[in-house]
C-alpha cells in the first residue's frame, strides 16, 4: 500500500486518516472485504424492497412522512428527491478539509456495509475524493439530529452530478461537468440510498478530529510559552516539581509541569533575581499554568475516547444487520460529539484566558518586577506592546462567548418528529472558531514572553538554552525582537503562523526532546 493511500474497510477508521485525507489530500480506496460487506447488505435490501409490506427508508417516506408507502416506480425518484430537498444549506461555504473529512467519514460508514448501499455508489464516493472535488457546502442548514443532513445533502448532490462543487484548481463549477471532466459516471440512487449518504454524525465528528489535532499542539506550545512567562517574570519553578504533583495525580497536569520544567531547565532567571519585596509565591496565572493546562489536556484525552467511539461507529437510520434484518434506531444523534465539543470550547477559552493574563502581568510594570512598561523600548514615546494585548483581549472575549454550549439548546423540526435535537454541527463550528483564535492568542504571549526574556537577558541574566532556542526560531520567522516601535501586525502574524504550524515545539524539542 502506498503511503500515501487510505484503505477503508468494514470496521471505521482512525484519527490519522481522516487529518490524512482532509487536510494532505490521501487517496482511497475501498478493501476487498468493505466490497464484499456492500454487496451481501445490499441484497438484503433489495430482498425488502421486492415484499409487500413496508420498510422505513426502503419502501416508505422519511421523517415525519414515514407513514407513506412508496410504489416501486417512485422509489428512485423518492432518493433523488431527499437529496435534492435536504441540500437547503445557507450562509458561507464550509472550508475544503471539512467537506473532505465529511465525504470520507460518510463513506467509512458506507463500508462497513451496514447501510445497504451498493458497491458502485461507494466507489463514486472514492473517486469523487480522489479527484480533489469538493461539493459547495453552506454553514447553516445542520441541527446535528438525524445527523448533518443538509451538509451531507450538498455532498450526496455532487455524488448525483448537481449542484455545484470546487475542482482540484479552486474554480467553483457545476458538478456535473467536473465529474465528466474526471471520467466519473453520476449516481442514479436506488431504495435506501439517498437516505444513508444523508444520515451520519461526519460533519462534527469530521471537525472534533481535526480540533483535537489542532489543540494537541497548542496546549504544548502554551505550556512552552508559560515556561517563558515564568522565567521572564523571574518566577520560582519549585512549583513544577514531580512530587507536587504526584500528590494530585491527574496526568494531564503532571504532563504539563513535566514540559514547563523541560523547558526551564538550566535558567538562571527563575527565582534567583527577585526584587526588593520577595515573593512568597507568584500569581495564580503563573504558579496554576500546569493545573489548568493540565485539565484541558485531561479532557482532550476524554474528547478522543469519544472521538474513537464514533470513527468505530456505523451511524445510519435504519441500519443493516448482520442476521438480515433492517432496524431504525437513535444511533445519528449527535449528543456525545456535541457534547464534547462544547467541552472543548470551554477549556479553550480558559486557556487563553490565562495566557492573556500572563501577557498582561508582562506589561505592567507595577507587576513585571523590573521589566519595562509594555516592554516598549522607550515608554512615552514607544507604546510597545500595549496594543498587542488589546488584541489578545479581544480573542479571549470572544472565545468565552464561544465556549456558551450548543448542546444545551434544542429546536424541534420535522413536524415534532425530530423533537429534540443535538445542535452539534454548531458546537463544531464555534469549536473552529475557538480553536483559530486560541492560536492567535498563544502567538501573543509568546511574543510578549520571548522579548521579556531577551530585555532580562540583555541585563545579563542567562535564560534557559531551549528558551534561546524558541527566541532565535521566532525571530527566524519574521517576529523581530525588542526595540523602538514599528507596524506590529507582520510581527503578530508571523508569530501566529509559527504557533499553529508546530514550529514553537519544534524549535525547542532538540533542547527538550520530546514534549509530550
Amino acid at each position: 500500500m502506498d503511503m500515501h493511500t487510505v484503505v477503508v474497510g468494514t470496521s471505521g477508521t482512525t484519527a490519522e486518516d481522516v487529518v490524512a485525507v482532509a487536510r494532505h489530500g490521501a487517496r482511497v480506496e475501498l478493501s476487498s472485504a468493505a466490497v464484499d460487506a456492500l454487496a451481501a447488505s445490499r441484497l438484503i435490501v433489495d430482498a425488502l424492497a421486492a415484499k409487500p409490506e413496508p420498510v422505513y427508508g426502503v419502501s416508505t417516506g422519511f421523517g415525519a412522512l414515514a407513514s407513506r408507502h412508496i410504489s416501486t416506480e417512485l422509489r428512485g425518484r423518492l432518493q433523488r428527491n431527499i437529496v435534492r430537498s435536504h441540500a437547503a444549506g445557507m450562509g458561507p461555504r464550509v472550508e475544503r478539509e471539512v467537506v473532505r473529512a465529511l465525504m470520507f467519514l460518510r463513506l467509512k460508514t458506507v463500508a462497513s456495509g451496514h447501510t445497504g448501499v451498493r458497491p458502485e455508489v461507494a466507489q463514486t464516493m472514492a473517486d469523487v475524493l480522489n479527484a480533489g472535488i469538493t461539493p459547495v457546502v453552506h454553514e447553516y442548514g445542520s441541527l446535528g439530529c438525524s445527523g448533518d443532513l443538509a451538509p451531507l445533502s450538498h455532498c450526496a448532490l455532487t455524488l448525483m452530478g448537481e449542484g455545484d462543487a470546487e475542482g482540484p484548481d479552486g474554480t467553483v463549477r457545476p458538478a456535473g461537468e467536473l465529474l465528466a471532466a474526471h471520467g466519473i459516471t453520476p449516481v442514479e440512487l436506488r431504495e435506501k440510498e439517498g437516505l444513508a449518504l444523508l444520515n451520519g454524525t461526519d460533519g462534527m465528528l469530521g471537525m472534533l478530529v481535526m480540533a483535537l489535532a489542532d489543540l494537541r499542539n497548542l496546549y504544548t506550545s502554551a505550556d512552552i510559552t508559560a515556561a517563558l512567562s515564568l522565567e521572564a517574570l523571574l518566577g520560582t519553578d519549585k512549583v513544577l516539581a514531580p512530587e507536587l504533583h504526584a500528590i494530585r495525580p491527574h496526568p494531564g497536569q503532571g504532563v504539563s509541569a513535566d514540559n514547563m520544567l523541560r523547558v526551564l531547565a538550566g535558567s538562571g532567571l527563575t527565582g534567583h533575581h527577585q526584587d526588593d519585596a520577595p515573593r512568597v509565591q507568584d500569581a495564580y496565572s503563573v504558579r496554576c499554568a500546569p493545573q489548568v493546562n493540565g485539565a484541558g489536556r485531561d479532557t482532550l484525552d476524554y474528547a478522543a475516547v469519544v472521538a474513537g467511539r464514533e470513527l468505530a461507529s456505523s451511524v445510519d437510520n435504519p441500519v443493516v444487520l448482520p442476521d438480515g434484518r433492517v432496524e431504525s434506531n437513535g444511533n445519528f444523534h449527535g449528543a456525545p460529539v456535541a457534547y464534547v465539543l462544547d467541552f472543548l470550547a470551554i477549556v479553550a477559552a480558559d486557556l487563553g484566558s490565562i495566557c492573556e493574563r500572563r501577557t498582561d502581568r508582562l506589561l505592567d510594570k507595577n507587576r513585571s518586577h523590573g521589566l519595562p512598561p509594555f516592554l516598549a523600548d522607550d515608554a512615552g514615546v514607544d507604546s510597545g506592546l500595549m496594543i498587542a494585548q488589546y488584541t489578545q483581549a479581544a480573542l479571549v472575549s470572544e472565545m468565552k462567548r464561544l465556549a456558551v454550549p450548543a448542546s444545551a439548546d434544542s429546536i424541534p423540526s420535522s413536524a415534532m418528529q425530530e423533537d429534540h435535537v443535538s445542535m452539534g454541527w454548531s458546537a463544531a463550528r464555534k469549536l473552529r472558531t475557538g480553536v483559530d483564535n486560541l492560536a492567535r492568542i498563544v502567538a501573543v504571549e509568546l511574543y510578549a514572553a520571548t522579548r521579556a526574556v531577551e530585555i532580562r537577558a540583555a541585563e545579563g541574566l542567562v535564560p534557559a538554552p531551549a528558551s534561546q532556542a524558541a527566541v532565535a526560531a521566532l525571530r527566524a520567522a519574521g517576529a523581530e525582537g525588542p526595540g523602538p516601535d514599528r507596524f506590529l501586525a507582520p510581527d503578530l502574524a508571523a508569530a501566529d503562523t509559527f504557533v499553529r504550524e508546530g514550529r514553537l515545539v519544534a524549535a525547542v524539542e532538540p533542547v527538550t526532546g520530546p514534549l509530550a
